[in-house]
């Protein structure tokens, strides 16, 4: 295990904000469990959230407040040795009236607590949770160009179901990769450029603040226990299950051949484990992700096998506007930085998350 992950993070104080959400809870989980004193920061969103959940320990301190607010922040940071940052406003969200949604929640909502640092002279390490959103479509070489970045894909190609991405030079055929840190970025709606807008703030304050170590991590397709049920924010995988729930089959869009990294929940709050407790300097992004890529169908086989009902997936067509072909990671850096390993394979993580409580969508208000 490299010198940055060698340190133990046990028994000191880390603000988890979203702490009540889905890779959050499991975040304050895992921090509790080792010793560390936890103070959870949620607005509990009524978009995703029916109330506070049941599954929050005892041993964490509850702030139900708003990450956008200063004055929470003024109150809480002074004595904290570190944030965890998971709060933010999920998924591609209905249409472009969420914009100030998502803006405020996510952007306002890093920009408060960078500003009680600067204010204060805080010290300390700052984990931010981001997305591989940022990257756009992922990485591809062509035969002729090497390596290429496709454009956003035509709605006329989309509707006629040619769901590939052609070589922007050539028009043929690309072959998929995996993403690399170092890839150029290319937000393609509004959640994407909120995430990467997250990222540069915090890394214009690292510039400025040495004496914070903060990093960026690069979430791939998270699930598992507690994800968000039946939301339009809600990830491909919660979608699927809540389908197989209801006795219905899940529905494929496209030809289901985009490919993705899902990796379970568990092996995400491990790596924010790992870069909170982190003794050396680490890179400013590093990608999240199980290492092993998965097109959607597979995944939904996998998830739909383990449900057990003999409901099988359904190729539908169609497509999501704003939706990428594929998109899968080099876990190669988060290996190098922190000792990060993903440990939970697709079969048995889907195996488990068949079973798996989700967070009950909330009421209508």
């Amino acid at each position: 295990m490299p010198a940055a992950a060698t340190g133990q993070y046990g028994g000191v104080r880390v603000i988890v904000t979203g702490g009540a959400g889905f890779v959050g809870s499991h975040v304050v989980d895992a921090l509790v469990a080792q010793g560390d004193e936890v103070v959870v920061v949620d607005n509990l969103d009524a978009a995703a959230h029916d109330g506070p959940p049941p599954w929050l320990p005892d041993a964490a301190e509850i702030v139900w407040a708003d990450v956008a607010d200063a004055a929470v922040w003024r109150r809480l940071l002074p004595g904290a040795d570190a944030v965890c940052h998971q709060a933010a406003k999920v998924g591609l969200g209905v249409d472009f009236a969420d914009v100030t949604a998502y803006v405020h929640q996510n952007d306002l909502g890093t920009a408060a607590p960078l500003l009680v640092a600067h204010e204060l002279g805080w010290t300390g390490r700052f984990v931010l949770a981001s997305s591989m959103v940022v990257y756009g479509e992922g990485a591809y070489t062509c035969g002729r160009h090497g390596n290429v970045r496709p454009g956003p894909r035509d709605v006329t190609d989309l509707e006629a179901g040619r769901f590939e991405p052609p070589c922007p030079v050539c028009g043929q055929s690309l072959r998929p990769g995996l993403v690399a840190e170092s890839a150029p970025v290319d937000p393609r709606n509004v959640y994407a450029a909120t995430k990467l807008h997250q990222e540069h703030l915090l890394t214009a304050f690292a510039r400025e603040h040495p004496g914070v170590s903060a990093v960026a991590l690069r979430y791939h397709n998270v699930y598992g226990p507690r994800m968000p049920a039946d939301t339009p924010y809600a990830g491909v995988a919660s979608i699927f299950r809540s389908a197989l729930a209801h006795g219905r089959p899940p529905r494929v869009f496209e030809d289901g051949g985009q490919r993705r990294d899902f990796v379970h929940v568990s092996d995400v709050a491990r790596a924010n484990v790992l870069a909170l407790g982190a003794t050396g300097p680490v890179p400013a992004v590093l990608n999240i992700a199980s290492g092993r890529p998965a097109t959607l169908l597979e995944m939904a086989v996998a998830l739909a096998d383990a449900h057990g009902e003999g409901l099988a997936p359904e190729v539908v067509g169609g497509y999501r506007l704003g939706d990428v072909r594929h998109v899968t990671a080099s876990t190669a850096l988060a290996r190098e930085a922190l000792g990060f390993d993903a440990q939970v394979g697709l079969a048995e993580g889907m195996a488990a998350f068949a079973a798996a409580p989700l967070r009950p969508a909330p009421r209508r208000r």
